[in-house]
C-alpha cells in the first residue's frame, strides 16, 4: 500500500514568488525491510530518492525525483492491492528508477513500460516539470491502461483503479487540495510542509470502504488511513515525503522515515535542496 497526492500549478507555468508542483506521500512497507533514506544516487547523481535494499532488489525506488538539462521528473511506484499476474519475472522497484535516470519523457516511458510488462501489479505516476508547461501521466498493467492526467486540480492516487479510488484517496485528495489551495506562496514553506506532513500522519480511518473491503477482506479496516497502522504484522507508513519546485526550478525534498522498527521510535527528518 502507499498513497500518492500531486498538485500542479497553473497547468506548470511559473508564477512568481509560487509553487509549480507540490507533491505528498506515504512509502507502506514492512517496517524491517531495509532501505537507505533519501539522497543522490552514486551512479545518477542528478536523482534524489530512497533506495530499497532488500537482499535481490537492491537499488529500486518507490519514489525519486530528478532534474537535468531543464527537465524535473518526479516517479511513484503504487502496488494494486488484490490483484495478481502469473509468469511474473522482474521486480517492480527498477521502473521508477529507471524513469528518473533515463533520457525518455513521461509519455515515452509509460508506453515502453506496457509494451515490455513482466511486473506484478503496478501504478506508474510521472510527473514531467519543463520550463514551461507540465504533464501527469498514470500507467497500469492492472489493467493496461495510460492516462494523461487533468491539471485543474488537486490528483490523488493509491492502490486501486483511477476510476474506482479508495476513500482515503478520495477524501485525502480533497484535505490536500484545501491546504495547497491557501498555502502556494513559496515564502510560507515552513508551514506548508508541516500541514502536509500532518495529514500523511492522519491517524482518521475512511471506513467502511467496499472496494478497499473487495481488494483486503482480511484487513481492509486496518489499511483504512492515510497513516497505515498494522503492528502485528510489522507494517505501516514508515516514510513520509513532501517534494516542492518553486517558480526558479528550485526543489526542496523533504523526507521522514523510521530509524528501527517502531513507528511510535525515533523518525529521521532530511531535507535536501537542488536548483534545477
Amino acid at each position: 500500500m502507499c498513497i500518492l497526492f500531486i498538485f500542479v500549478n497553473n497547468n506548470g507555468k511559473p508564477i512568481a514568488g509560487q509553487y509549480r508542483l507540490i507533491v505528498a506521500s506515504n512509502r507502506d512497507e514492512y517496517y524491517a525491510r531495509p532501505a537507505l533514506e533519501a539522497g543522490p544516487w552514486v551512479e545518477s547523481p542528478h536523482v534524489i530518492g530512497g533506495r530499497d535494499m532488500e537482499p535481490g532488489r537492491e537499488g529500486g525506488t518507490w519514489l525519486g525525483a530528478s532534474g537535468l538539462d531543464g527537465i524535473i521528473k518526479v516517479g511513484a511506484l503504487l502496488n494494486v492491492t488484490g490483484d495478481s499476474k502469473p509468469n511474473v519475472t522482474v521486480g517492480r522497484g527498477p521502473i521508477v528508477a529507471n524513469y528518473l535516470s533515463g533520457s525518455q519523457t513521461n509519455v515515452e516511458y509509460s508506453k515502453g513500460l506496457l509494451a515490455n510488462d513482466n511486473y506484478g501489479p503496478f501504478n506508474f505516476v510521472s510527473v514531467q516539470l519543463d520550463r514551461s508547461e507540465a504533464s501527469v501521466m498514470h500507467a497500469s498493467n492492472s489493467p493496461h491502461k495510460i492516462d494523461n492526467c487533468p491539471l485543474d486540480g488537486a490528483l490523488g492516487f493509491g492502490n486501486s483503479t483511477l476510476d474506482v479510488p479508495l476513500q482515503k484517496v478520495r477524501y485525502g485528495r480533497k484535505r490536500f487540495e484545501e491546504l495547497v489551495g491557501r498555502q502556494l506562496d513559496v515564502n510560507g514553506q515552513d508551514e506548508l510542509v508541516e500541514d502536509l506532513l500532518q495529514l500523511l500522519s492522519s491517524n482518521e480511518k475512511y471506513f467502511p470502504d467496499a472496494e478497499l473491503s473487495r481488494r483486503a477482506p482480511d484487513c481492509a479496516e486496518m489499511l483504512a488511513h492515510i497513516n497505515v497502522r498494522h503492528p502485528s504484522e510489522g507494517y505501516g507508513s514508515r516514510t513520509r515525503t513532501v517534494i516542492l519546485v518553486d517558480h526558479e526550478n528550485r526543489m526542496d525534498f523533504i523526507e521522514e522515515t523510521m530509524v528501527g522498527t517502531n513507528p511510535d521510535g525515533e523518525w529521521k527528518r532530511t531535507h535536501l535542496q537542488r536548483q534545477w
